[in-house]
């Protein structure tokens, strides 16, 4: 009878198993405080709740898990949604679209010092910039430059790489810098910059009126797996809930994969990204995850300014909210 009961477990755990989708999830970036949400939902088993298994691996910019995706590597991802905009609008790549908003106000920004006397975006002429050729704020530059007719001849830029550009602005090597506001931010802060001394210009602040990172999902895995891409959003918002209630006990998951990151600083940069990008007012009226439609199409029109499309996509070409819960699962609070 026992053997009898240690089989019926062992077919059962076999069905279980083979009923359960791997997920290969590509970060735009290292392991730091805003990537809290998807730790979380590993860890209290929001994934498995949903028949998922999910590995995460840290990418090194905001365009790279496009890529990542699209060549089939990775089944979803985390991306720059202007970016897959410019992407799509090649109609020979792959139809990588956007599943879930997770940054409803991109993280977009001009960094600077005080010291500088960049108040405002004009201010930035004259100066030198520092800015990382694939950085996803630098991308939106030439918008940035038309919104608030900057004469970009004025402006020195500098192609900085990724880990020296906070330290060349802490030592007044360059006078301001592109990059996602909390992780510059929080890295002046580690090169012993005073928090009074950083001046944060916010690309949607000044005209920039785009959408942030995206979860993206490939288009065969969507189309195989649906109910696995469906599951996988809504663990992830579950993920956010969570991380929205309780950041601090959130950041110990992150802190699990990264060991040697410092607790108070990822902590602080989890809750900024938590305060300006995943909890805006309008996901406050409408919920985590989705977009409006019309801003979308605003933000097309606006990458256009810039950007010679060929193909312009539709925003339905961009976003599908096909794999959304309903809003009433998807309150911020």
């Amino acid at each position: 009878m026992r053997n009898l009961i240690l089989f019926a477990a062992a077919l059962f755990a076999t069905a279980v198993q083979a009923q359960t989708t791997p997920i290969r999830f590509a970060l735009d970036w290292r392991f730091e405080g805003p990537a809290a949400p998807y730790f979380v939902a590993i860890d209290k088993g929001y994934y498995k709740d949903e028949g998922l298994e999910v590995t995460i691996d840290p990418g090194s910019g905001s365009v790279e898990g496009i890529n990542r995706v699209a060549s089939g590597a990775y089944q979803m991802g985390f991306a720059d949604i202007n970016s897959l905009v410019k992407y799509r609008d090649n109609p020979r790549n792959a139809a990588v679209q956007a599943v879930m908003m997770v940054y409803d106000t991109p993280a977009f920004s001009i960094v600077t010092l005080k010291k500088s006397g960049i108040k405002a975006p004009k201010d930035l002429e004259g100066k030198t910039l520092g800015a990382p050729a694939a950085d996803g704020a630098w991308a939106q530059w030439p918008i940035f430059v038309q919104a608030n007719k900057i004469d970009a001849s004025k402006v020195k830029v500098d192609n900085v790489g990724f880990p020296v550009r906070e330290p060349m602005l802490a030592q007044g090597k360059v006078d301001a810098i592109t990059g996602f506001w909390f992780s510059s931010y929080m890295n002046l802060r580690a090169n012993n910059v005073p928090a009074e001394d950083i001046v944060v210009l916010h690309m949607r602040d000044y005209g920039v009126d785009l959408y942030g990172n995206v979860i993206i999902a490939g288009p065969d895995f969507m189309k195989a797996s649906p109910k696995a891409v469906a599951g996988f959003v809504k663990a992830t918002i579950r993920g956010i809930q969570e991380t929205i209630r309780n950041p601090e006990a959130a950041i110990d998951a992150m802190m699990k994969r990264n060991p040697i990151a410092k607790r108070e600083v990822e902590l602080e940069r989890l809750k900024l990204s938590l305060s300006k990008n995943f909890v805006t007012p309008d996901v406050e009226r409408n919920g985590l995850g989705g977009v409006d439609t019309a801003r979308l199409e605003r933000s097309l029109d606006q990458i256009g300014l810039t950007f010679q499309y060929t193909n312009k996509p539709k925003a339905a070409d961009i976003f599908t909210a096909q794999f959304l819960p309903p809003k009433e699962q998807r309150m911020a609070k």
